[in-house]
């Protein structure tokens, strides 16, 4: 006789499953910021009971995506130019720390081959006018980087943020100019590091991540406005 999974089994798997359904509606902006949603109706919306739906979204509050308010719902948290701020001042410090780590550390062009292959996927979308496929490229470059940097606390605390940083990002990717600065940056970031130029390294990433978050959160400010 096959015994199917306990019910306890079933249900982390469902709680899993919710979370991932419910991050996806939210970067998709189906579930807009702001939002209030009962849980009753994003059970029925994914297909499964309330139990599940209730522990994701506790998973999802502590992730800064949702409120959990008891007997009221759930609400979509907004993405805030004040918390972007306070974001971007933290990862500005802490990505040019990582850039610095890197170039001071021996790097073979193995090593180095992520990163390289990154910008690549950038220019290519770039020519081809494909934002979105230019932000995934961005954010595998930003994450290669943190992690050459060899600091595991510095990983950890930047993955924490990347959730709210990509949320921002879905909101103003279309109204952003095309962004060969940024491109250009990037360059020069990878060439530093492979030079072993820590100082360059750290001042051009720098200068990269001050500019892109100064122009990231007045295009929320522009799109809060909007929205008054």
């Amino acid at each position: 006789m096959i015994f199917g999974p306990p019910n306890d089994f079933r249900e982390k798997s469902n709680s899993y499953r919710a979370v991932g359904e419910l991050r996806r509606l939210i970067f998709a902006g189906e579930l807009s910021p702001g939002s209030d949603h009962l849980e009753t109706e994003l059970a029925e919306r994914l297909g499964m009971s309330r139990t599940p739906v209730r522990e994701a979204a506790l998973m999802l509050e502590a992730q800064g995506l949702v409120e959990v308010r008891p007997r009221r719902g759930i609400r979509i948290l907004p993405v805030s130019p004040e918390d972007m701020q306070e974001i971007y001042d933290i990862l500005t410090e802490l990505e040019a720390l990582a850039a610095a780590r890197a170039a001071s550390a021996p790097a073979g062009e193995r090593d180095l081959s992520l990163l390289e292959r990154s910008i690549e996927d950038m220019d290519a979308a770039l020519k081809s006018e494909d934002r979105q496929a230019w932000a995934d490229a961005d954010e595998r470059f930003h994450s290669e980087l943190v992690r050459l940097g060899g600091n595991r606390r510095v990983e950890a605390i930047t993955a924490m943020m990347a959730d709210q940083v990509r949320r921002a990002r879905a909101m103003t990717l279309y109204m952003r100019p095309a962004p060969v600065k940024s491109h250009e940056d990037h360059r020069g970031v990878l060439e530093a590091i492979r030079s072993g130029d820590a100082e360059a390294a750290r001042r051009i990433h720098h200068s990269h991540r001050t500019e892109a978050g100064a122009m990231l959160i007045a295009l929320l400010r522009q799109h809060r406005f909007h929205q008054l």
